[in-house]
């Protein structure tokens, strides 16, 4: 596989045809690599059959053994102006921490999307994924129809019935017509409505057209945060199962961007478990972790276990039953992977003594197939890590509670961090040997969650496929101060 540059590896090797294939038109970067991940993924005989079907990566899986592999894929979800709109009314009650400014907010991830994009990543956006190919693509453009159909509810106003609606009026509430006013649409309008989940409420007016419409919303104000809602496993994608009643119809439209991206699920979570991504860490071929407590449970764990769609030898539930705050609801609130043997984590959490300290249970199987078993069981977090092989650089609560543990690995040791402070405590640490890039992502962050929140990586490059003459440039204190623009 030919390397870059900056020793980056290509994450994708149809550039140029892309570009050429959309000379005059204008399109988004997102649209750009959406296509060219099409055209990348998609065989040679398959190509032609991309006019007939929606998928855009035929036949490809998403994979992702460690943190610490190269990212070559990732899906996110830029601030939406409707649903962040209606979420920035009452940030509490949206799960937000702070008041936002919607505008500064798809500027920050704007350029968070650009920093992606200059280390190699190809970025695709939800909204992106939704629309590409619909006005081209009558197959599209249906199974987008149908989305929007189940998202939008059409319900009598409560104190008033069938009876009480003109016989010519009564059509006017049915599916039928639901289906006649989504197929008049425009893609734009399509992809609005998926991320306001409207719900009309129909009164009878008994004059002018009859009926009085009103309208309450469950917007997807939570979205940008693309992490939550899905794993990425050595197996693929496994779709979660979220705590929070205002994100519940997150899951389906992940679901149907990644069946249209041709990642089918390999699993959905099941009641009575709870699975978000912000609690999923690969670590290696051989291990993966699943953070428990305030979202995600054991049931998860257990489910993922039984129906072996982890591919690891070892996984090891973190246990938080002490906790179980806001501020740490998921694990990488607390932790998080630079390389593979350094790590940063609270330094509340860490030791026997720590009154918020999360406690590690390991299972292991003995071969492909085989069931797990629990091999070990309450060892402190910190000390396991330890026992791992990783050095741990300790994170203050003032540095946790700005986000400074919710970095982005971008593979080797490429991490993007919303902190500077953290960051400079990161690279002067003789442990971490990668460069650190700092964004402002403050507006995002008052939604409660960071860069590694707000992404999804479906896909890194295995180490086997990665020349050993990749190099990893290295950070140094001096270097820092170009790095943190």
């Amino acid at each position: 596989m030919p390397t870059g540059t900056n020793g980056h590896v290509p994450a994708l090797a149809a550039e140029n045809a892309t570009a050429a294939k959309h000379v005059g038109v204008k399109h988004s970067s997102s649209y750009l690599d959406v296509s060219a991940v099409e055209d990348f993924a998609a065989a040679p005989a398959k190509r032609m059959r991309l006019d007939n079907v929606c998928t855009l990566l035929e036949d490809k899986v998403a994979v992702q053994a460690s943190e610490n592999e190269i990212a070559e894929v990732v899906i996110v979800c830029e601030p939406e102006q409707a649903s962040l709109m209606m979420g920035g009314l009452h940030p509490r009650g949206s799960l937000y921490e702070r008041p936002i400014n919607i505008d500064t907010a798809k500027a920050q991830h704007a350029e968070f999307r650009t920093q992606l994009r200059a280390h190699g990543l190809r970025v695709l956006t939800v909204r992106e994924v939704l629309a590409f190919n619909v006005e081209e693509n009558f197959s599209a453009r249906v199974q987008l129809e149908d989305l929007v159909f189940s998202l939008i509810t059409y319900d009598i106003t409560p104190g008033h019935k069938m009876e009480e609606f003109a016989a010519d009026d009564r059509p006017y509430l049915s599916d039928d017509y639901k289906r006649e006013v989504i197929e008049k649409m425009s893609v734009s309008q399509l992809v609005d409505t998926v991320m306001t989940n409207p719900t009309v409420h129909l009164t009878p007016s008994y004059r002018d057209t009859g009926l009085t419409a009103t309208y309450t919303f469950e917007p997807l104000s939570n979205l940008v945060y693309t992490r939550d809602q899905q794993i990425t496993t050595c197996k693929g994608v496994v779709m979660g199962r979220l705590r929070s009643a205002q994100r519940q119809q997150e899951v389906q439209v992940m679901r149907f961007c990644l069946r249209k991206l041709g990642l089918v699920p390999v699993a959905d979570m099941k009641e009575p478990g709870f699975l978000e991504g912000g609690d999923f860490f690969p670590i290696s071929q051989d291990l993966a972790m699943l953070g428990v407590g305030l979202r995600s449970n054991v049931a998860a764990g257990t489910q993922l276990m039984e129906e072996d769609l982890l591919g690891t030898r070892r996984f090891c539930i973190v246990r938080d039953d002490f906790d179980q705050a806001q501020d740490r609801m998921h694990l990488d609130c607390v932790f998080s992977v630079l390389s593979d043997t350094c790590c940063i984590m609270l330094e509340d959490i860490m030791g026997e003594a720590s009154p918020l300290r999360r406690l590690v249970d390991e299972y292991v199987r003995e071969g492909e197939g085989k069931p797990y078993t629990l091999a070990r069981q309450g060892i402190e977090f910190s000390a396991f890590m330890r026992s791992e092989g990783f050095n741990i650089i300790p994170i203050t609560t003032e540095h946790q509670l700005a986000y400074a543990c919710n970095v982005l690995n971008l593979g080797n040791s490429r991490i993007i961090s919303v902190h500077t402070p953290s960051a400079r405590q990161i690279v002067k640490s003789p442990h971490f040997k990668g460069d650190v890039r700092v964004i402002d992502f403050s507006s995002i962050t008052s939604m409660y969650g960071s860069v590694h929140c707000a992404s999804q990586v479906l896909r890194r490059i295995p180490r086997a496929l990665i020349p050993e003459k990749v190099a990893v440039p290295t950070a140094t204190p001096e270097r820092l101060e170009v790095m943190l623009e």
